[in-house]
């Protein structure tokens, strides 16, 4: 739980000192219905800034890898700039594109199935052969009038012969094949999508990465601010006590709440330097880079939306779900395949080209054979294999089925989230406004030497946790936002819209 407080409490401070203003109707992020409508160019707009990272230098280690070294000063990063650098340098999807190239290999074996295949060939050789060994004696043409007279025949052959031609196989029709190339076809978008899944989970991480990061500097903005002031009251109690108009209790109680004050302090550069790497980690650079963020953390109230025309939008664009029916198809497919195995396969073979004597004349050669082949005896098999696919595609429509009940949950869920962190903001910013002013009256009561310190002591601790409730619910009303892109696949085009940028 404290991990996940140190999360939230973080992009207030920017917003602490001044109210946040809304955007105007017409500047307010378009809803998914709206998203759905946009041209195609529009939603292809891509995500990220173009960003690229170089590292100074690199240091050896095993293997022969080099380990890249962070600048020597921290890097300027705007959220665009994170994206970017996640999207080309994150490992996962290093993997993801590696698997799209395998199963682009995969197909091309699967074509070659079904294009013609031409091989040119080339052979000589001197072969001795022994016509006596091959039952070719001359006792056998004594009498046969078949050789002139009084020739003698060698029953030992020398031969060099040479041969050159061209071979040609083409699968006239096998429908098996072309059905299994249109299943690998639609594999290759399963890989797709699956990959432009990862990217969108991908800007997604790096998005609640970026504004944990801003968050955390807010936090560690608020709680300078606040140790500032204690240390301020501090002094005012020790200078009242060494005037005798003060108590040693409130200069004690001041000194422990400066103290607690200097604790929160380090605790909150701690949790930036840790999220710090974990955003690092995520984009692929070096762990000890140091980054200057140069975005602040946006707040512009969210339009309604139809909640159906969102789930239209979603069942449109979620990776996830178009993967599963893509997969759908390429069992559909196979299924297709393994009925065509009944039918008849027609093919022709071939070649043509030249052989003779090595230093003698030369004469063409050719063949062509067609062959019309039928199955039987494979029964018993086919349906097997049928009745393997079929429950293969029972349970995809069932998966399908049941991704969309889940995207309608997660889209009312992510709805409900962004309505009631919206209010949530707007209540915390009038908390902050109160406490400044509750905490403004009792240091203006401490200094009259109206009232002791207990009361300032007790409106400072207020004003934090009203600055921490405001970094709360900034950094929530953020990720629900995304989080509602997600859930209607439009992260990776519309994060800017949702987030108001």
């Amino acid at each position: 739980m404290t991990s996940h407080r140190n999360l939230l409490l973080a992009a207030a401070a920017l917003f602490a000192t001044a109210i946040l203003h809304a955007q105007s109707p017409d500047q307010l992020p378009s809803a998914p219905s709206a998203v759905r409508a946009l041209q195609d160019e529009a939603l292809a707009k891509p995500a990220g800034s173009g960003k690229v990272f170089t590292a100074p230098s690199f240091t050896p280690s095993p293997y022969g890898l080099a380990i890249e070294q962070p600048t020597a000063v921290p890097l300027p990063l705007s959220l665009d700039d994170a994206i970017s650098l996640g999207l080309t340098r994150n490992l996962r999807l290093r993997y993801d594109r590696a698997n799209q190239r395998e199963v682009q290999g995969d197909e091309l074996g699967v074509v070659n199935a079904l294009v013609p295949a031409l091989t040119v060939s080339a052979r000589s050789g001197a072969q001795e052969i022994n016509l006596a060994g091959l039952g070719f004696k001359p006792s056998l043409f004594a009498n046969s009038h078949l050789l002139p007279p009084g020739y003698h025949l060698n029953t030992i052959v020398k031969v060099d012969t040479t041969a050159a031609q061209i071979n040609a196989s083409q699968q006239l029709f096998n429908l098996t094949d072309y059905e299994l190339w249109l299943g690998a076809k639609s594999e290759k978008t399963v890989v797709d999508l699956n990959t432009l899944n990862g990217r969108g989970d991908l800007v997604l991480a790096t998005g609640t990465a970026y504004l944990k990061l801003l968050a955390d500097q807010a936090t560690v903005t608020n709680a300078q601010a606040e140790e500032t002031s204690s240390k301020t009251l501090f002094s005012q109690a020790t200078d009242r006590l060494q005037a005798g108009v003060g108590t040693s209790l409130d200069n004690l109680r001041a000194q422990v709440d400066y103290q607690q004050k200097q604790q929160s302090t380090i605790a909150a550069q701690n949790q930036l330097a840790k999220d710090t790497i974990q955003l690092n980690r995520i984009m692929g650079l070096p762990a000890g880079q140091q980054l200057e963020l140069t975005d602040t953390a946006p707040f512009a109230e969210w339009a309604d939306m139809d909640l159906d025309k969102a789930k239209l939008t979603a069942y449109a664009h979620r990776k996830d779900i178009l993967s599963l029916e893509a997969q759908l198809v390429v069992s559909q497919r196979e299924l297709r395949a393994v009925k065509y195995q009944r039918l008849p396969t027609l093919a022709f073979n071939g070649f043509y080209g030249v052989l003779g004597q090595t230093e003698g004349l030369y004469h063409g050669v050719f063949a062509a054979t067609g062959s019309l082949r039928f199955p039987i005896f494979h029964e018993a098999e086919q349906r097997g294999q049928e009745q393997q696919i079929d429950a293969q595609i029972a349970a995809l429509q069932q998966r399908i089925a049941d991704s969309r009940v889940a995207i309608d949950a997660q889209i009312r869920s992510s709805l409900l989230d962004v309505t009631s962190n919206a209010e949530l903001v707007k209540v915390a910013q009038s908390n902050v406004e109160l406490a400044k002013q509750e905490l403004s009256d009792e240091q203006d009561r401490f200094t009259a030497g109206v009232d002791t310190n207990l009361a300032v002591v007790d409106a400072q601790a207020s004003v934090t946790g009203a600055d921490a409730q405001l970094v709360n619910a900034l950094f929530q009303y953020n990720v629900s936002k995304l989080y509602l892109a997600r859930n209607t696949g439009v992260v990776e085009t519309r994060y800017r819209t949702y987030l108001g940028k």
